[in-house]
């Protein structure tokens, strides 16, 4: 009975967490960096991949990925749908594999982490999560749409357009929100599951 009981409610809170990500998500298509869009999406993928490790996170990342498919398929996300036009398989893919990648990559420096210390652990996968996320992009980028990078880098060298345009102040942004906020909402979370108001 308590198996069924904890199974029904990790799916209840794997179906909150969700629609957590799915809002940011669609939010962040309103909060512009340059052509890219600020994510908010990766507290709530990191909060999911600590509390509730990285299978948890994965499916969470994979939310993050077919809502990010989606803002590319329907142009909500200009850069996105110029990578779709390109290549339809590769964009779904790389949106897929940077979510999904982040928040297991997240749940397993947080299950790692947390054997010390939880808030170290939080913190370390806060900042894994964009580091991954990026990563992957840049990546993809390079691999996948290497003459759409060129063409968006214009006459400015594409090595110095990727660290700045691309990673740049967008990246810094998404780093210190994860950082700052994924401790502190962890730590309201872990109070009121203690009970302490």
């Amino acid at each position: 009975m308590q198996k069924t009981t904890n199974t029904s409610l990790n799916i209840a809170l794997l179906g909150i967490f969700s629609a957590v990500v799915a809002v940011l998500q669609s939010l962040s298509y309103l909060i512009k960096i340059g052509p890219f869009n600020l994510s908010l999406v990766l507290i709530p993928i990191v909060l999911g991949a600590v509390i509730y490790g990285p299978k948890f996170g994965a499916v969470l990342g994979g939310v993050f990925g077919v809502i990010t498919i989606i803002g590319c398929i329907t142009g909500i996300d200009a850069g996105g749908q110029i990578l779709f036009n390109s290549s339809p398989f590769l964009t779904i893919l790389t949106c897929l594999a940077k979510g999904v990648a982040a928040g297991f990559v997240a749940g397993l420096v947080g299950n790692y982490s947390k054997l010390k210390n939880r808030y170290i652990a939080t913190v370390l996968a806060a900042v894994s999560a964009p580091v991954v996320n990026t990563g992957l992009f840049i990546i993809a980028m390079f691999l996948f749409f290497k003459e759409t990078l060129y063409a968006w880098s214009g006459d400015t060298n594409v090595f110095y357009y990727t660290i700045t345009a691309l990673i740049g102040f967008n990246f810094l942004i998404e780093f210190s929100i994860n950082a700052v906020f994924s401790p502190v909402i962890y730590r309201i979370i872990t109070a009121l599951k203690k009970g302490n108001y």
